[in-house]
């Protein structure tokens, strides 16, 4: 090589641009860095912006809006689908209605015993997911102010009680009454809303093939219960329990009689009833301290209601009251202005085996199975027929309605919600921000690669001009 060719190399090499290997590590470190931490504070504020204005199971408690006076809806329809849970957020505040039944979005992809509520003074609804039959009215039960649901939770080893508040969605649990119990159920809620008598199954022997039922009542405020009655052994009756208006007194039914008593557990009085009579319902006791039984005719399906003496059982006449014909059997509610009793009427499943026009247990004329649809009436003194105040759609076969909505006489005309319900879009939205979430951390290095090919060509162009 001559050394003319030796001073141009070097002069080329002297004249070539160097290469900062180490500061081009050091800002490509800077920019993943960069690149990471922003995608965290994008995927943070997804997450906040979505629990933000979804509705979310859980959170921080809410106080429900005030909204319009609590009334009973014309009609009823079926829990939109994901419609949002009774603890969910935001609060629900107090309920009109609670009813269950068989309809498909009473119940979930694996479990049976959905129960519908509806608001006091809208059109908004919630569930409760039981996991098994239990027919409101009879296992889950509405306070009478709608701001509670008592229903039965827990296991045969640790049966339990749960009252959920639907306007703070807190959830207090009690333990079963009785001791030796393996199922404990709501039956009735005191006037004022601070008590519930409950039904406490306790097995008989070993074998558990028969129980006895204890009947107590239990201060939400965590004293102790008292024991009220224990009822014999056999399915019980229909709705065993009803409290009078001033809460002084229950009446409850034991067989083919009714006894009446105090809630501390005093003295007891009993008359029979007679054949094809029940106690008519919680709303059995009528503000002048009279008791109401509810009677079918014999050979037919019409049902009446009759008042008696709660000492004798002696019938006591009164402003006449329309008969409800057609029905498996009905439930009195309550009392609404001017003396008209509001029931639940059963109307019969077609399909069933059964004869409704003839002698029938209660429990079995209620039971799902024998019943397609409810209705709510409103029997008014004088009139020559029923007035229909609430419809319901077929297979919801249970409902239970506040004390205080009955009284009030306040009713509205309802426009359930169709389409889907919060949890549904809750479920959908946070779903795809995973998907999303997931195919960006997939694609991370391809999408580093395009951004820094991306800033090499601009140096290039930047460079060139």
């Amino acid at each position: 090589m001559t050394a003319r060719l030796r001073e141009a190399l070097r002069s080329t090499a002297d004249a070539a641009p160097t290469y900062p290997v180490y500061e081009r590590a050091l800002s490509t470190a800077r920019r993943s860095r960069r690149r990471r931490t922003a995608a965290a504070l994008a995927a943070l504020v997804l997450v906040v912006l979505a629990g933000a204005t979804l509705p979310v199971p859980g959170g921080p408690d809410a106080t429900p809006a005030t909204g319009a006076p609590a009334a009973l809806p014309d009609r009823i329809g079926l829990p939109p689908l994901g419609t949002l849970h009774a603890t969910d957020r935001p609060a629900f505040g107090p309920a009109s209605v609670i009813f269950s039944g068989q309809a498909g979005r009473l119940q979930g992809w694996d479990e049976d015993g959905g129960i519908g509520i509806v608001s006091a003074g809208s059109d908004d609804y919630r569930k409760i997911s039981m996991g098994y039959e239990a027919p409101v009215g009879e296992k889950v039960i509405l306070s009478p102010d709608g701001r509670y649901v008592a229903r039965p939770s827990g296991s045969p080893e640790r049966p339990r009680i749960d009252v959920i508040d639907l306007v703070t969605r807190r959830v207090r649990q009690f333990a079963a009454a009785a001791s030796g119990s393996v199922d404990t159920v709501p039956a009735a809620w005191s006037p004022d809303g601070t008590r519930l008598v409950v039904r406490d199954s306790v097995p008989t022997g070993p074998d558990r093939a028969d129980y006895r039922h204890v009947l107590s009542a239990v201060p939400l405020d965590g004293s102790a219960p008292v024991r009220l009655a224990e009822l014999p052994s056999g399915p019980v009756a229909g709705w065993p329990v009803a409290f009078a208006p001033d809460g002084s007194r229950l009446a409850y039914q034991v067989g083919r009689s009714v006894a009446v008593t105090t809630p501390s557990g005093g003295p007891t009085t009993m008359f029979p009833l007679p054949d094809e009579s029940w106690l008519a319902g919680k709303g059995a006791w009528t503000a002048d301290g009279r008791l109401t039984v509810a009677t079918r005719r014999t050979g037919t399906t019409t049902w009446s209601l009759r008042r008696v003496d709660p000492g004798t059982g002696r019938e006591t006449g009164g402003p006449t009251l329309p008969a409800v014909t057609g029905v498996t059997a009905i439930q009195l509610l309550g009392w609404g202005p001017g003396g008209s009793a509001v029931v639940v009427a059963f109307r019969p499943e077609p399909l069933a085996p059964t004869r409704f026009d003839e002698p029938l247990d209660l429990d079995q004329r209620v039971a799902y199975g024998n019943v397609r649809a409810v209705r709510v009436l409103a029997l008014d003194p004088g009139a020559a027929e029923p007035r229909t105040l609430m419809t319901a759609p077929e297979q919801v076969l249970a409902v239970d309605v506040a004390d205080q909505v009955i009284a009030s006489g306040r009713t509205r005309q309802a426009h359930p919600p169709g389409g889907v319900g919060g949890r549904f879009w809750y479920w959908t939205v946070l779903t795809a921000l995973l998907v999303a979430g997931v195919a960006v951390f997939l694609g991370r290095e391809r999408l580093a690669l395009w951004l820094d090919d991306r800033r090499v060509r601009r140096a290039r162009r930047a460079g060139g001009g």
